[in-house]
């Protein structure tokens, strides 16, 4: 494996982890104000912990499956959670109305937007690599087929 190949592979795998790390960040979040019992007797509450659940099982995918797919997901969390906290801040969501100022509010959303930057850093990346070419088809590129002459004769 040449450098730059090594190189593009730890950085992608290095944005992934940032990328997790921001998902399980807000996935934690939502599960304790889900435990705290915000949004209980809403929808809003449900959805909390459907939040915690589907971040924990994306951050695990994203970690465990070296796939676009999952970094994919991480992406759709970020933005989708990230959007669903501006629509409710604004015009409400399900009847809920939240508030931008305060702790966990600020945490989420700084943790959303890491792992939205950081998915679609990783999939720059990784189309970077594909498109690169290999050392090893490099090499058998350059290499030509041996050839044996017969002698013609008996020995």
């Amino acid at each position: 494996m040449n450098a730059t190949v090594h190189w593009g592979r730890r950085a992608g795998d290095a944005l992934t982890a940032v990328g997790v790390t921001g998902v399980l960040l807000s996935a934690a979040v939502h599960l304790q104000l889900w435990a705290e019992g915000l949004g209980s007797g809403t929808v809003i509450g449900p959805l909390f912990l459907l939040n915690a659940a589907g971040g924990l099982a994306i951050g695990l995918a994203a970690l465990l499956w070296r796939h676009w797919l999952p970094v994919l997901a991480v992406l759709g969390f970020g933005v989708a959670t990230l959007a669903a906290f501006w629509l409710s801040v604004t015009v409400g969501l399900f009847g809920f109305h939240e508030t931008a100022d305060g702790v966990p509010q600020l945490l989420c959303e700084i943790a959303e937007l890491v792992a939205a930057a950081c998915a679609l850093a990783v999939l720059a990346v990784r189309r970077a690599e594909s498109h690169r070419p290999s050392a090893h088809r490099a090499d058998t590129r350059r290499a030509e087929p041996r050839r044996v002459e017969s002698s013609g004769g008996t020995a």
